[in-house]
C-alpha cells in the first residue's frame, strides 16, 4: 500500500471516528424534552407526511417580514454580532468607535443600547396591510442568540434588556388587530458555533491576546450593568471552538457539536414562543430542521407539537405553517419548502415560499444613503413569477434601531402596494395555471445564491415575458406582462383556449382582442394603469 493509500485510509478512519463520536455524544446525552401536544401528528417522518398546507397560506401570497432586533442598533447590516469579533473587519473597527473594545464591551453592550424608542407596531402593520401584505412575520431571535420576547429560558431578552418590551407580544397583538396572519422567525440554533469568534482575541495591537468577552461568566459582572446575568446564556461559549465554522455540524470538517443542554434549551425556548404567542407560521433558518445533523428529535417533536396544538385551537383543523430550507421531495411533504433569496424554476406541486430582503437582512444605513434597495418594480415582477409557480413571497423590510423604516423603504412598500391595489386580483387566492409563463425569461437559468433560481432576474424583462395564474374554479386566467407593452401582445399559451372576455385590470377601456391559431392577440390601450407590469383578466370556457 503506497503513501497515498495510507493517507486515504487514515482520512476515512478519521471521518468514521468523528461521526461515531458525534453519534455517541448524542446518544449518551439523552435529551430531556418536555412533552408535546397530543394529536394526529406523531414526531416521526412518516406521520408528518400527512401535513397539508392550510388554505390561508395558499391564498395570502405576499407577506412582509421585519428583521428587527438588537443588531439593527449598529446599522451595519448582516451578522454584526459575529463580524465585530473579527479584527480587521469593518464591523470590528466600527465597534471600537461606537462601543469600545470587545474584550470588555462586546455584543452584550450593543443589545443593552438598543431601545426601540419609536417602535409603533400598530402603525407599521396598518401601513403594511394597506400596501398589500396578507401576513406578517417578526424576528423572534437572530444568530446573536438574543430573544425578542418574554423568554423563560433565555434571560438575555428584550424584556430584561434594551427596549424592556415584549417585542413579539406587541407584534402579535398588532397583527391580530389588523387581521393579519402572524409568523415568527428563529435563527438562533447555530449560535453555538456562530459566536465562537467571541472566544478569540486580537492578533495584533496593544490588546493582542486579551480574550474577548465571549468567555465571561456571571461572576465577572459584579458591580457592572449586567450584574446577575450570565454572558454564557447569550454567547453559549462554554465549549472548545471548532477549527472552522461549519453550518451542517460536521466534526470531520472542523465544526463543533452542541451539547444536550444547548439542544434542550433551544427546544424549550421555541416551544414557549409557540405556546405563549400562538403564531400561524414559524420560520426556521435551518436546513431540513433546527439542529438537523446533530439530531432530528428536536425538529420532529417541534413540528408535531406545532401541528397538533394548532389542530386543538382550530377544532381539528391544522392551520400551522412551518418552513425550512434545502428539503428533498419527501421532506417537502412534512412542511413548507423555503428558498432563501431564490425561487423555484417551475411550478412545484406543493406550496412553497421565497424569503428575501429589499437590502441586507438587518438594517444597513449604507443601503439608504446610497439608495441601493430593490425597487418596487423588481419586487412586483419577482412576486408575479413566484405566485405563478405556486409560491409565496416573504419580503423583509428591516427597521432601524429605533423601530422605524427609512423613507426609501416606505416608498418601496407604497410602490408595491399601489400595484397590488390595481392587480391584486391576479395574485391573491389564485392557483398555478397549466404553465407558469412564456417569453424569453422562461429559458433563463440564473442560479440563486443558495437554492433554485435567483430571486431577482438580472436580465431585464420584456412585455413578451408573461406569467399566468388562475382562479380556483379555473374559469378565469390572469396573464401578467412583466413589462408594459408598446405594441400588440401575443400570448401563445392561450392558443386553443376558448376565450370569451378580456379585461385589463385597472382600466376602463374596452379591450380589442382576437383569438388566432397560434396566440391570443391583445391590442395596447391608450393609458396603461401600471408603470412596470400589467395584468389581463381572461375568461375562458371551462373544458369538460
Amino acid at each position: 500500500m503506497n503513501a497515498s493509500s495510507n493517507s486515504k485510509v487514515a482520512n476515512c478512519i478519521g471521518l468514521m471516528l468523528a461521526i461515531s463520536l458525534a453519534s455517541v455524544a448524542t446518544e449518551t446525552n439523552a435529551l430531556q424534552l418536555p412533552p408535546i401536544a397530543a394529536g394526529p401528528f406523531q414526531p416521526d417522518w412518516n406521520s408528518l407526511t400527512n401535513y397539508q398546507t392550510p388554505e390561508w397560506f395558499r391564498d395570502a401570497k405576499f407577506g412582509i417580514w421585519a428583521h428587527w432586533g438588537a443588531e439593527c442598533q449598529a446599522a451595519q447590516g448582516n451578522w454584526y454580532a459575529r463580524f465585530m469579533y473579527l479584527q480587521g473587519h469593518p464591523d470590528y473597527q466600527s465597534h471600537l468607535t461606537d462601543y469600545g473594545h470587545p474584550s470588555t464591551n462586546g455584543f452584550k453592550e450593543v443589545a443593552n443600547s438598543w431601545k426601540g424608542e419609536h417602535f409603533d407596531p400598530n402603525a407599521l402593520l396598518q401601513f403594511y396591510k394597506e400596501n398589500g401584505a396578507k401576513y406578517f412575520m417578526a424576528l423572534a431571535n437572530f444568530h446573536d442568540n438574543f430573544d425578542n420576547w418574554n423568554s423563560k429560558y433565555q434571560p438575555w431578552n428584550s424584556v430584561n434588556i434594551g427596549p424592556h418590551k415584549d417585542i413579539i407580544g406587541l407584534w402579535s397583538a398588532a397583527a391580530r388587530k389588523q387581521g393579519l396572519r402572524f409568523g415568527v422567525s428563529l435563527h438562533a440554533s447555530h449560535a453555538w458555533s456562530w459566536l465562537e469568534v467571541a472566544q478569540g482575541a486580537d492578533r495584533t495591537g496593544p490588546l493582542a491576546g486579551v480574550p474577548y468577552d465571549g468567555k465571561l461568566t456571571r461572576a465577572d459582572g459584579k458591580g457592572l450593568w449586567w450584574d446577575g446575568l450570565d454572558p454564557q446564556d447569550l454567547y453559549a461559549q462554554n465549549h472548545a471552538p471548532g477549527r472552522r465554522l461549519v453550518w451542517e455540524w460536521n466534526p470531520a470538517k472542523g465544526g463543533s457539536v452542541p451539547d444536550a443542554a444547548y439542544q434542550e434549551k433551544f427546544f424549550k425556548r421555541t416551544k414557549q414562543l409557540w405556546d405563549d404567542y400562538q403564531p400561524d407560521l414559524i420560520y426556521f433558518d435551518d436546513d431540513v430542521f433546527p439542529l438537523h445533523g446533530v439530531t432530528d428529535e428536536i425538529g420532529l417533536k417541534l413540528a408535531a407539537h406545532f401541528y397538533n396544538s394548532s389542530s386543538q385551537r382550530h377544532h381539528g383543523r391544522n392551520e400551522a405553517v412551518m418552513t425550512d430550507k434545502h428539503l428533498d421531495e419527501f421532506q417537502r411533504r412534512t412542511q413548507v419548502y423555503d428558498f432563501e433569496r431564490g425561487k423555484a424554476e417551475g411550478v412545484l406541486p406543493a406550496p412553497w415560499q421565497t424569503d428575501t430582503c429589499i437590502g441586507d437582512w438587518l438594517y444597513n444605513e449604507r443601503f439608504f444613503r446610497e439608495h441601493r434597495y430593490k425597487s418596487a418594480a423588481s419586487v412586483v415582477r419577482m412576486l408575479a413569477d413566484i405566485v405563478s409557480k405556486n409560491g409565496n413571497l416573504m419580503l423583509s423590510v428591516p427597521l432601524r434601531g429605533d423601530g422605524t423604516p427609512d423613507s426609501d423603504e416606505m416608498e418601496i412598500v407604497k410602490g408595491i402596494g399601489a400595484w397590488l391595489k390595481v392587480n391584486g386580483e391576479a395574485i391573491y387566492a389564485t392557483r398555478p395555471w397549466k404553465v407558469y409563463g412564456e417569453g424569453p425569461s422562461t429559458a433563463l437559468k440564473e442560479k440563486g445564491q443558495f437554492d433554485g433560481q435567483t430571486d431577482v432576474q438580472k436580465k431585464p424583462f420584456t412585455a413578451e415575458d408573461i406569467r399566468f395564474t388562475q382562479t380556483k374554479d379555473g374559469r378565469t386566467v390572469y396573464a401578467i406582462a412583466l413589462n408594459v407593452p408598446t405594441t400588440a401582445v401575443e400570448i401563445k399559451s392561450l392558443a386553443g383556449e376558448k376565450v370569451t372576455a378580456v379585461k385589463l385590470l385597472g382600466s376602463k377601456e374596452k379591450m380589442q382582442w382576437r383569438s388566432e391559431t397560434n396566440a391570443l392577440v391583445i391590442q395596447p390601450v391608450t393609458i396603461w394603469p401600471s408603470q412596470f407590469a400589467v395584468a389581463w383578466k381572461i375568461t375562458v370556457a371551462k373544458k369538460h
